[in-house]
């Protein structure tokens, strides 16, 4: 396998910050201005973390493509980091959002579209009750605290390297086999290592030992990692974490949030998992705010049973503005018209494409890298094999590389995900727009080869 040489790679890496500064005066004029009203010149702080050293200001989106305020037209990779996953602007949502808001944007009363909504996430999930928020991080804590309160137990369970929103029990790292709060971890409200049990992905033995007391009230899980990189589970893992969290009485939470991916009923219904509950957000409604979580008939009872009515404006589940009305008729426009088996069935072969176009340079350069797919979203990796749990991914962390290889995409038209170099598939995508970005690739590794 071949090396890449640190000084070409910083060499090529100041080109690529030099050209992206002189080609965005305005996105970098905009920041300095911002400087003077946003906290570290952004609306959200981790939009410092673009590769340019300054992040792009956007004009406008439509489809697969965004074009910024310097005029700059860009393939969009990244979708809001599947927030925009059914593309920018989708005709049917956009639709119904206008037409809702004409009508009233929230009244904290259902409409009908919730009763449609809920038939179609029980269809595609297998789980027959659900509830709305705005956020997957709301859906995962509202979640958590409905799996306490029906189990009895304090205790969560998650994977290293995982990623459910700022749900604050879930801040863990996995260090020497013992679980500490995760760096960076701003001002937590309690210690995670003290409310939380931490494991590597695809360990079952290491699980079996974790849910052995019975102290934990539930494993909070993503069906495959993806925000510390795309990892699979190994073959029968799922079904033998679901026989250990029954068997110690220990609830299954399935947060499909990224892996919504995988197709229109996500990683659940594409893979046969039976989940006690299941957890959503970003794509839902083609944009606006929204989430979901659902239940199995077993945990909706025992919710039920558990709550009264009195209590429910004060049991830190919920909030004025969840299962809004414009949520709900943005989710009912997406979830019928744009997050369909129709579109899935033409981005997941996109997305192999993509995958095929990346591992043919891979190997043509013999570089120690590796790509990996699930459903319409695609990733590589600087490691030779890909990884099987968080640290092995964390290990292969390389930061001057993948801010090279994101400033070498964007700095030529194209924009990766930032954080790690993942692509995700807009059903308006084309097979041009792939090749575009193989293309791309290409010669991004051989200007670090040349």
């Amino acid at each position: 396998m071949r090396s890449l040489d640190r000084r070409v790679l910083k060499t090529r890496l100041d080109a690529e910050i030099a050209r992206f500064a002189a080609a965005n005066p305005r996105s970098k004029a905009l920041f300095e201005r911002a400087k003077g009203s946003l906290l570290s010149g952004v609306p959200m702080s981790w939009m410092v973390r673009w590769a340019g050293g300054f992040p792009l200001f956007v004009d406008s989106g439509d489809g697969a493509y965004f074009t910024d305020v310097d005029g700059h037209r860009y393939l969009d990779l990244c979708l809001g980091d599947t927030g925009a996953m059914t593309g920018h602007a989708p005709a049917a949502s956009v639709e119904a959002i206008a037409a809702q808001a004409r009508r009233g944007i929230t009244f904290m009363l259902p409409t009908e579209d919730s009763i449609w909504v809920g038939e179609e996430m029980a269809r595609r999930f297998g789980l027959p009750y659900w509830q709305f928020a705005l956020t997957a991080t709301d859906a995962n804590r509202f979640a958590l605290r409905l799996a306490r309160q029906i189990t009895g137990r304090r205790l969560i369970l998650v994977y290293n390297g995982c990623y459910h929103g700022t749900v604050d029990e879930s801040f863990v790292w996995l260090k020497d086999g013992v679980g500490i709060q995760r760096p960076g971890n701003a001002g937590p409200a309690v210690d995670p290592s003290t409310t939380t049990k931490v494991v590597e992905f695809n360990d079952l033995r290491a699980l079996e030992a974790a849910l052995a007391p019975g102290d934990v009230a539930c494993v909070l899980a993503e069906p495959a990692m993806t925000n510390i990189g795309i990892i699979h589970p190994d073959p029968g893992y799922h079904a033998a974490l679901r026989e250990i969290t029954r068997r110690t009485g220990t609830l299954l939470i399935i947060d499909e949030t990224h892996t919504l991916c995988a197709g229109p009923g996500g990683y659940t219904q594409a893979f046969g998992l039976e989940p006690d509950i299941l957890t959503m957000g970003k794509p839902l409604a083609g944009g606006v705010p929204a989430s979901a979580y659902g239940f199995s008939k077993e945990v909706a009872a025992r919710a039920e049973h558990m709550s009264a009515v009195n209590d429910t404006d004060t049991n830190g589940i919920g909030g004025t503005l969840a299962g809004n009305a414009l949520s709900l008729a943005a989710m009912r426009a997406t979830l019928q018209n744009v997050l369909t088996a129709e579109a899935f069935a033409r981005t997941i072969p996109l997305a192999e494409r993509w995958t095929a176009g990346v591992a043919a340079v891979i190997r043509e350069h013999e570089l120690p890298w590796n790509v990996s797919q699930l459903g319409c979203r695609a990733e590589y990796w600087f490691r030779e094999a890909p990884a099987r749990n968080g640290s092995e991914a964390a290990a292969a962390m390389d930061g001057d590389l993948d801010r090279y290889m994101h400033l070498a995409a964007l700095n030529r038209g194209i924009l990766l995900t930032p954080f790690h170099s993942m692509a995700l598939i807009a059903p308006t995508t084309t097979e041009a727009d792939i090749d575009r970005h193989t293309d791309v690739f290409r010669e991004s590794v051989e200007l670090l080869l040349a």
